[in-house]
């Protein structure tokens, strides 16, 4: 994603993460496919995630956001939160993400907000608000990730 410089994390992540020798806005993106979505994550702490996604690209035959590319939103929000939870010696990695999509979007950027439902030592969910522009609720998703040693 062309804009990872734009990440916001707080200090106490900053200070986690460093000497890991990683980048963490390009660690903490959506990779490839969110890239090809035009998918930004703009804040980022295990406590709260935040991403955009255009819906200008991202819709179905009907022109409304597909509701792919809502869970495509959600999945990378909810997996941003539980690595962050994890810590850097430990991955995370979705095994369950459910949607529910309330309202078409044809135009415009959606964003999503990902907070937690439960962080352990072996899970963490998220739930992830997808708003439109109006603050409208589009979608209702719910990520679980399993956390393992990285190794």
């Amino acid at each position: 994603m062309g804009e990872h410089g734009k990440t916001t994390f707080p200090q106490e992540v900053l200070d986690q993460w460093a000497g890991s020798g990683l980048d963490l806005p390009a660690l903490f993106s959506a990779g490839h496919l969110g890239e090809r979505m035009g998918v930004r994550v703009v804040e980022a702490s295990a406590d709260r995630v935040v991403g955009t996604m255009p819906v200008e690209g991202n819709t179905q035959p009907y022109g409304l956001l597909h509701g792919g590319a809502s869970a495509v939103l959600a999945e990378t929000l909810g997996s941003v939160g539980a690595m962050l939870h994890g810590g850097p010696s430990r991955i995370a990695v979705g095994v369950d993400l459910n949607c529910t999509h309330h309202r078409g979007v044809r135009s415009g950027l959606v964003t999503g907000v990902a907070t937690p439902v439960h962080r352990g030592r072996t899970t963490a969910t998220y739930e992830v608000v997808v708003t439109d522009e109006q603050d409208k609720r589009v979608c209702s998703a719910r990520l679980t990730c399993v956390i393992r040693d990285a190794g």
